[in-house]
C-alpha cells in the first residue's frame, strides 16, 4: 500500500493552470526528487499535498486516509477533525527555514511536540535533545535563531519537522536560501535521512544530489509531469527532448 498518492491532481490560479492532471505514488522509504524550471508547478505541488493550498480537481490520499477525493473533476475534501489527523503524518522544511525567532532552538522543537503531538514537555525535551546530537547541533539548543548560521537554522527546521514524527517528510528546495559553502551540510543531513529509509519528496535544484540521493525523479514543465523514472536515467539519460533542453542549461549554468 503507498504512503502517499496523488491522482490526477489539478490547480488554477484564476486563468493560471498551475497543475495540470499530476499522479505519482510513493511506497514507504521512496525519496522522489522533483526538479524542473522555475514556475513549473513543483512548489504548489508540495503546497497542496501538505494543505497549504487545496487542488480544485484530484485526490491526495496518505495511506488509507483521502485527504480530498475527485467526484466529477471536483475535489472533495475531508472533515476538519480527519484532516487534522491528516497533518500528523508529513513534515514539511521550507526555503526559510520559518523558525520562531523569539523561541529557543530547544523550544522550538519541543512546543509542536507538546501542542500537537500531546507530549509530556520532558519526553518532547529528550527527542528534541536527541535530533539536536543527530544535526550535530546539542551546543545550540538554548541558542535562538539569528544567532545561528543558515545552515544551523535549516538543520534545527529539519529537527523541527522529524521531532513530529512524519510518515513523509517535504522539502521544498531546501538549500535555496543558504549560501553555496552551507548548501552541503543540508544535503548531507537528507543523504543521512534517505539512508535510514525515511519516506521523503524534495523539491531541488541540486541535480547531483538528486540523482545520488533520490529513487526517482519527476521532471515538470507547465504545471505537467513530462518525465519520471529511475533518477539516474532521468538525468544521465533523459527522453523528452523538453528534459534534455532543462538538464543541459543546467550542466551549462554549472
Amino acid at each position: 500500500m503507498s504512503v502517499l498518492s496523488v491522482q490526477n491532481a489539478s490547480k488554477a490560479f484564476g486563468e493560471n493552470k498551475v497543475l495540470k492532471n499530476i499522479s505519482f505514488d510513493m511506497n514507504k522509504g521512496d525519496v522522489l526528487a522533483i526538479i524542473g524550471p522555475s514556475g513549473s508547478g513543483k512548489s504548489t505541488l508540495l503546497r497542496c499535498c501538505t494543505i497549504l493550498e487545496k487542488l480544485d480537481g484530484g485526490t491526495i490520499k496518505y495511506g488509507d486516509d483521502y485527504l480530498c477525493k475527485d467526484n466529477n473533476g471536483i475535489s472533495g475534501y475531508c472533515t476538519k477533525e480527519q484532516m487534522a489527523l491528516i497533518r500528523k503524518k508529513f513534515g514539511l522544511v521550507f526555503q526559510n527555514f520559518n523558525l520562531f525567532p523569539h523561541f529557543s532552538v530547544l523550544k522550538n522543537i519541543v512546543d509542536p511536540v507538546v501542542n500537537v503531538l500531546n507530549k509530556s514537555k520532558e519526553e518532547a525535551k529528550e527527542t528534541a535533545v536527541q535530533l539536536l546530537k543527530k544535526m550535530d547541533l546539542s551546543d545550540k539548543a538554548n541558542a535562538y535563531p539569528c544567532e545561528l548560521s543558515g545552515g544551523q537554522q535549516q538543520r534545527v527546521a529539519i529537527a523541527r519537522a522529524m521531532a513530529m514524527q512524519p510518515e513523509v517528510l517535504f522539502f521544498d528546495e531546501p538549500t535555496s536560501a543558504l549560501d553555496p559553502e552551507l548548501t552541503g551540510e543540508i544535503l548531507k543531513v537528507i543523504r543521512d535521512l534517505a539512508n535510514e529509509h525515511m519516506t521523503m519528496v524534495v523539491v531541488t535544484h541540486e541535480m547531483a544530489f538528486a540523482r545520488e540521493v533520490a529513487d526517482r525523479v519527476i521532471f515538470m514543465d507547465n504545471g505537467f509531469i513530462v518525465e519520471e523514472g529511475k533518477a539516474s536515467e532521468i538525468i544521465d539519460n533523459p527522453q523528452n527532448e523538453r528534459t534534455k533542453l532543462f538538464l543541459q542549461r543546467f550542466k551549462e549554468n554549472g
